[in-house]
């Protein structure tokens, strides 16, 4: 077994933020079943079997202290919708590095560099932070299509996906194997200390999600193409219009080809393979989550 690889030989216990969100929840729930101890915090203390729930509001510092007594790592799941994180998640880390918590992940994007907008921010402060830490930066969520998110609903509703990503690529990576790799990033030894762009096997456009839906659902999806500015006033009558704007940056991103690529993190992190989007799908569409 490699040093990358290897298991660390303290429990320790993981504040898991955003527990009940796509990919804390089921971090949460991996750690517990590796035998890790679990603080579940949310704004409403999330009830996970087997793991603590803390309450904690990222806009409300005085939920800080009782959220970080008892732990020694984070995972970090940003507010949503906030195009400005640091402006809260700053204060929190350096309380929690005071406190004495010694490793933090960050869950970022495969579209945001360290420095970059919204995480990019709080992924450049990190390493200066912790010694110990890793930034997750995933490509766009299988569950998507699939969970809650407008795009789900769209489907869910009207048969329909809307971007302005064109026919541009994108590599979909299933929340489960984002949580795995979180597990690794908080529990190996040594941290990975760098960031990790996690993909799906294989890069997919809206038009080919549109057709494997289709084909697994029985239901006809199809994704319906816009521009920019149509994607970002869409966007905006449901979020904040600088978040909108940005959502839609990323859109228009993608149909230049900025997403399409696979990376070996999973693989290499997890010893399989990422689940794809066929596999994902059926599991969660037609067998129940």
């Amino acid at each position: 077994m490699t040093a990358e690889s290897r298991p660390a030989t303290a429990t320790g216990t993981t504040l898991v933020t955003g527990a009940t969100g796509t990919t804390g929840g089921r971090t949460a729930r991996q750690l517990i079943a590796a035998g890790r101890r679990v603080r579940a915090a949310s704004r409403g203390a999330a009830r996970i079997p087997g793991a603590e729930p803390v309450r904690f509001d990222w806009y409300r510092p005085d939920t800080y202290g009782d959220a970080l007594r008892g732990t020694d790592r984070l995972y970090l799941v940003p507010p949503v919708g906030d195009p400005h994180p640091a402006a809260v998640m700053l204060p929190f880390l350096r309380q929690a590095r005071a406190a004495g918590i010694r490793r933090a992940v960050l869950l970022s994007s495969s579209a945001v560099p360290a420095g970059g907008p919204a995480t990019g921010e709080v992924h450049q402060a990190l390493p200066g932070l912790f010694d110990q830490w890793a930034v997750l930066r995933p490509s766009w969520f299988m569950q998507n299509f699939t969970g809650t998110h407008a795009h789900a609903r769209g489907i869910r509703e009207d048969g329909l996906i809307l971007t302005a990503a064109g026919t541009g690529k994108v590599a979909f990576v299933d929340a489960d194997d984002i949580a795995a790799v979180a597990v690794h990033a908080l529990t190996s030894d040594p941290a990975p200390n760098t960031d990790l762009v996690l993909t799906g096997p294989q890069a997919l456009s809206h038009d080919d999600i549109a057709a494997l839906l289709t084909e697994i659902t029985g239901r006809l999806v199809t994704h319906h193409h816009l521009t920019y500015e149509q994607m970002r006033d869409h966007l905006a009558t449901r979020i904040p219009p600088e978040f909108a704007a940005m959502l839609a940056g990323m859109d228009r991103a993608i149909a230049a080809g900025a997403e399409d690529r696979t990376t070996d993190t999973v693989q290499r992190l997890t010893g399989r393979p990422p689940h794809g989007f066929r596999e994902t799908a059926t599991r969660e569409l037609t067998q129940g989550n």
